[in-house]
């Protein structure tokens, strides 16, 4: 394959994942929480409030409140990331618009909070795995974690807990209850659709055993480790680090290893948010 054919395909499998997320956020949308009056966070939020307010179509508001903040970020940010968000909610616009005619699939407005959670975090985890997004705020989040000592999350936290406060002077308190349980399910499902359920964990092991736990590790997980050289700070003797990159359902097991080895060894467990390079697949254990 060339590399130009081959940089092809990698850019249309990109735009193929965004049109699906689109689709799917929409569908968590019009099909659930819109027809029982709960609302998402961010400009998605504001939209939805605005919509039932002004009776004009969602898909109208939706571009039209993203594009100040994605001509904002394609000067702060870059191209790549705002061209993905506009085809993202140029799509997501135009799907809302021919989903809402449909009736909504649930009256029960736990089942429709729950299942259009999950969907929709679904769509939009897609769509941020695959670089793209569909909430302007999220462009003004990362200008400002530049700028202050905020996280993007924190920022986005912030304006979505005004968005959803402000749903409970338009739809009332219990739909906004409603809509913050959604909006966690969303951030969980989210938070599982860019990492994978196999989530990663770093673990730093020092013990003065270093070597019976590595061989431990990788006879009975099938995992490698990495021997790292270090000084302690008080005794300032040299001592053997062991650092090595399992899944969550692992864990319990490392833990046993060692356990078994050093009762006395030294451990941390971390999350691993992304891994490139290097073997980290799983070795065959027979």
């Amino acid at each position: 394959m060339t590399k130009k054919k081959h940089v092809f395909l990698k850019v249309l499998s990109k735009y193929f994942f965004l049109f699906i997320g689109s689709v799917l956020a929409a569908a968590g949308l019009e099909f659930f929480l819109i027809p029982n009056n709960i609302i998402d966070g961010g400009i998605v939020g504001i939209s939805i409030i605005l919509s039932y307010l002004a009776k004009i179509p969602l898909g109208i508001f939706t571009f039209a409140l993203n594009i100040p903040f994605l001509i904002f970020g394609y000067k702060q940010i870059g191209k790549t990331f705002v061209l993905s968000s506009l085809f993202s909610v140029t799509c997501f616009s135009f799907w809302v618009s021919v989903f809402h005619p449909i009736p909504g699939l649930t009256n029960d407005i736990l089942l429709a909070t729950v299942f259009g959670g999950i969907v929709l975090g679904v769509g939009v985890g897609l769509i941020i795995r695959y670089g793209g997004s569909l909430d302007g705020t999220e462009i003004v989040a990362i200008v400002l974690n530049k700028r202050t000592s905020f996280s993007v999350g924190q920022i986005v936290m912030f304006f979505n807990i005004f968005i959803i406060s402000s749903a409970g002077l338009v739809f009332g308190w219990d739909k906004a209850m409603y809509s913050l349980i959604a909006y966690f399910i969303t951030f969980k499902v989210i938070d599982i659709t860019i990492e994978g359920l196999d989530e990663a964990k770093a673990a730093i092991i020092i013990s003065e055993k270093g070597d019976e736990i590595a061989e431990a590790i990788n006879a009975r997980l099938g995992r490698g480790v990495t021997f790292l050289e270090g000084k302690g700070g008080y005794t300032k003797k040299g001592k053997t680090i062991l650092y090595s990159v399992i899944t969550r359902l692992e864990v319990a097991k490392l833990k046993g290893i060692i356990n078994d080895k050093d009762e006395n060894a030294f451990v941390t467990i971390s999350d691993v948010f992304d891994i490139m390079g290097g073997k980290h697949k799983k070795k065959n254990i027979h």
